[in-house]
Formats: C-alpha cells, structure tokens, sequence
C-alpha cells in the first residue's frame, strides 16, 4: 500500500473542533496518509456501539490500514491506551473494549493478534492533556505508524485487554430473545441474531417494546410507508425497521434493549 490509509472513529460529533483537529495532527506527521472518517456520531460514551460500528467497516479496508477509535469515557484515569495488531488491520485507541468484535473476528479467522501499550511518549505530542487522548496520544501514535515505525515501539506488549461483555442470544424454547446493538441514522434497529439463528425461517413474531412485528421481509421498499417490518440488513444481522420512518422512535427503542422473537408454525 503506497499511500497507507487512517480511519476515524468518534464520538466527537461535528459541531466542534475536536473531530477536526485529528486530521491536523496525523498530517503534521504523516502528510502521506490517505484519512477515512467512519463517522464521529457514535452516541455518546457509547462502547458498543462503537465496536460495532467499527466491526462493520474495518473488513473492507486495505491491509494494513490503521483504525483509530476514540470513544472513551475514562479519559484520564488509570485505562491504557493501546496500539494493537487484529489480523489485517490495526487499532490505536482507549484500552476500553472498543476493538472487541475486531478481535473476535481475527481469532474466528485465525490471523494474528497482538497489543502494546501505548507507553513510548516519544510518539505523542509534546503537551499531553488529561481530557484530550484522542489529539495528544491516539492521533500521533496512529500517524507514526503510518510513516513506519515497527508496532512494537509504541510500548511493552499487553495480555489482558478489556474485552466487552457482548449481548448474547439466548434460546427459548420458541425461538430466541434478542438485543440491540446498534441504532442508524435512519432509526433502524440492529439486532445480535443472524440469519443462522433464524435457520432459513421467515415466520416468526417479534414483539420488541410491547410492539409484535410478523415475519421477515426482503427489503424496506416491500411494505407500506410507516409499517413495521424486520429484515435481514447487508451484515446479515436481523433488523428492525419502519418502512420511510424511525423505528427508534416509534418503539423508543435503543442500544440494549432487548426483544423476543418467537416462531410460527
């Protein structure tokens, strides 16, 4: 990859500084890097949902490309910062969980992973404050890798990562009950099933929120303007969704809440 590539992960938002000023500092040291934003709309303090997210893009970037994720509530405490090499990719960001999925993902595939510190404040700004990683340590780290430092310079290699507790299904003895995961722009609902917990079934009912929605459809366009509907979204994860509407807001529904799903006969 000639021109190595830094995504951006945040739950910065848009309206300040602070997303943009991540492009300023890796540029200052790597002006070779080519920068994706994934987004910097993450929910606030929301971890899963930024490992999520994160799971959902990193597959489809070069080898190599170097992901930096900052959604840290623990800014400034004793959490670590870490670099971290997940099969094909690497992470830079709070020793929080954030990279979860991508660790999953690597040992499903049986490629290589390895976490280091981020100890080495040779490759962090000269000033670090207490409430800014992300500009001070996450930012310049990720550009000196980008520019060629070896990973392992970056600190003393780490065991014992925070791994999140991820929400997993649980089987009844009519079908499974579920979680969301993850809510989009549009207020659509990811859930943790898959279209290996639905066996190739499309009559089911899940009732989410006191609400019950019947079957699986093919896509949003299939049903009415401001109907219910579930479908199977382009992860394969079973969605929850209102045709041309939210369903977040029409269930109240959001990361964590947790539904049913039962099978018909």
């Amino acid at each position: 990859m000639n021109k190595p590539v830094i995504s951006l992960t945040t739950d910065f938002g848009t309206a300040d500084y602070d997303a943009g000023v991540l492009t300023g500092v890796i540029w200052s040291i790597a002006p070779q890097a080519n920068i994706a934003v994934l987004t910097h709309d993450v929910t606030p303090f929301n971890i899963l949902e930024g490992a999520v997210i994160l799971s959902r893009c990193t597959p489809f970037f070069p080898e190599g490309s170097i992901h930096i994720a900052v959604v840290d509530p623990g800014v400034g405490t004793e959490r670590r910062g870490l670099a971290a090499r997940l099969g094909k990719q690497i992470f830079v960001g709070p020793d929080n969980g954030l990279c979860t999925l991508m660790v999953e993902q690597a040992h499903k595939e049986n490629l290589p992973v390895e976490f280091y510190a981020l100890e080495n404040t040779e490759y962090w700004l000269p000033y670090v404050t207490s409430v800014f990683h992300g500009r001070d340590i996450f930012a310049p780290v990720a550009a000196h890798l980008a520019a060629g430092i070896p990973l392992n310079k970056v600190g003393s290699p780490v065991v014992d990562p925070v791994l999140l507790e991820l929400p997993v299904p649980i089987q009844t003895a009519s079908g499974w009950r579920g979680t969301i995961l993850h809510v989009d722009h549009f207020g659509n609902l990811t859930t943790n099933l898959t279209a290996g917990h639905l066996s190739g079934k499309v009559n089911y009912v899940v009732t989410i929120q006191g609400t019950a929605i019947t079957g699986l459809t093919t896509t949003y366009g299939s049903a009415k303007p401001g109907e219910l509907l579930t479908l199977l979204d382009d992860s394969d994860c079973l969605e929850i969704a209102v045709s041309q509407g939210s369903a977040e807001k029409r269930l109240q529904a959001r990361v964590g809440t947790e539904f049913e799903l039962v099978f018909q006969e």
